[in-house]
């Protein structure tokens, strides 16, 4: 069943909308993905806050014009799976990363970060790139680490006295 000119309008107006706000790209071959394993996918992205679209690769091409995802027009051919991330970059690479596993017919084709075109060989790359509330925990773990030392370096000089007279209350006491 073919689209008209409205729903293709539609569908173009939608994903331009998606990948004008998206961080991350991934498009994807997924034949020979069952319906199951597919709705799988779709839970699985939908947990992870990542949006899945299959639109053909015209409308995606349109879609992408304008966005800083231009440059993932050249590889849009054959039947792909495009995997928008939203609020982590690296989500989307996640989902497609755990799922590939267990599912050899999902196959990365490429992506695009930060205006870049990538291979699939950058997936893992992207994958392992911390969420936002860990990349924070590693700041906040950053500036108390100084503090903490500075803090024990302030509090050594009195403990340290603090042993000495403890050592010499021993001592007289045994003596």
């Amino acid at each position: 069943m073919s689209l008209t000119l409205e729903q293709k309008q539609t569908v173009v107006a939608e994903v331009n909308g998606i990948a004008s706000r998206a961080q991350a790209v991934i498009a994807a071959e997924y034949a020979g993905l069952s319906v199951a394993q597919m709705t799988d996918l779709r839970t699985r992205a939908r947990n992870a806050g990542v949006y899945l679209k299959v639109v053909k690769n015209t409308l995606a091409r349109r879609a992408m014009s304008g966005t800083s995802f231009e440059c993932l027009q050249p590889k849009l051919s054959g039947p792909l799976l495009l995997v928008f991330a939203q609020d982590d970059p690296g989500a989307g690479a996640r989902v497609v990363r755990d799922f590939a596993k267990d599912n050899q017919k999902l196959i990365p084709i490429a992506l695009a970060f930060g205006g870049a075109l990538r291979g699939p060989e950058d997936l893992q790359m992207l994958a392992s790139l911390p969420t936002l509330d860990e990349a924070r925990a590693r700041l906040l773990g950053m500036f108390q680490g100084p503090a903490g030392k500075l803090v024990r370096t302030l509090a050594e000089p009195a403990a340290l006295l603090v042993r000495v007279l403890a050592a010499r209350r021993d001592q007289q006491q045994a003596a």
